[in-house]
């Protein structure tokens, strides 16, 4: 009886990672086929394996650019993300007094708060701060890592603070004992203990910036300027989709995020039951 519950079980999750698979295993298998065998069969797998429409959609998406934009866009937002997000997570989890605990209370609640709810608003803002400090905020890849940083550091705190409340304070009250500065003591001490919720945070940033497309469509304009995601939006036109190209301009975004997924998953669920849980 148990070996039967134990087979029903596994069946039922194999089902389960086809179903979620499914969708990767059209675009990948459609990426091969031209617009006829396309249509003829959007399930069966190509009748040849040829590169050609992934050298077609590499030129027409200028992949070359779009990747080292979005690798700029990812890396620079995801250094920052780790800095302020742990000084601010650290401070307010040594902070014992109802100031840091609204503070991190607003973190919180701001994850609740949908981007499409307030994306209008922030162009809006956006630009009037332009206008008054000739900062230039919008079209550019400065102004799309500000707005990354923003949005992505409420789950970033959030999931320091839960690992940092797990670190004894007698550590750092040793070192300050010992003569460490402020200064020292976060560099020296605390950000070196942070590396298992560190690895978290940079493996969950990175697939969320490397794959958002919403916020770079509002604020890229210029061709220059486009990351990754945002090409493979004009593959499909106004009248008409080139498919074959569209699927394998979207496996190659997907390409670099899987890799990169795959030599840092083990750290994701350790960093999470370690930050979050505790």
């Amino acid at each position: 009886m148990k070996k039967a519950n134990k087979l029903l079980k596994e069946i039922v999750v194999l089902i389960f990672a086809l179903l979620f698979l499914s969708p990767i295993y059209i675009v990948f298998a459609n990426s091969f086929k031209d617009r006829g065998e396309l249509y003829e069969s959007v399930l069966a797998l190509p009748s040849s394996y040829s590169f050609q429409y992934y050298l077609q959609a590499m030129e027409r998406m200028n992949f070359i650019s779009a990747f080292g934009n979005s690798l700029v866009v990812t890396a620079v937002s995801i250094f920052f993300l780790v800095i302020l997000s742990s000084m601010t997570a650290w401070m307010l989890a040594r902070t014992n007094n109802k100031l840091s605990k609204i503070i991190f209370m607003s973190f919180i609640a701001t994850m609740l708060i949908p981007f499409q709810t307030i994306m209008m608003p922030l162009i809006q803002f956006m630009d009037q701060i332009m206008r008054l400090t000739n900062i230039p905020m919008l079209n550019t890849h400065g102004g799309l890592i500000f707005m990354h940083i923003g949005f992505n550091s409420a789950l970033s705190i959030f999931l320091y603070h839960g690992f940092i409340t797990t670190i004894p304070k007698s550590l750092e009250e040793a070192a300050t004992i010992d003569g460490c500065s402020k200064f020292m003591l976060f560099w020296k001490i605390v950000l070196p203990m942070l590396k298992p919720i560190t690895v978290t945070v940079i493996i969950l940033n990175v697939i969320q910036i490397w794959n958002d497309f919403l916020l770079p469509s509002l604020v890229l304009t210029s061709p220059g300027l486009r990351t990754i995601p945002l090409t493979t939006f004009y593959f499909f036109g106004q009248f008409t989709i080139q498919w074959n190209l569209a699927m394998a301009g979207l496996t190659l975004t997907l390409i670099p995020i899987v890799i990169f997924y795959l030599f840092a998953q083990k750290h994701i669920i350790k960093g999470i039951g370690e930050g979050a849980i505790k």
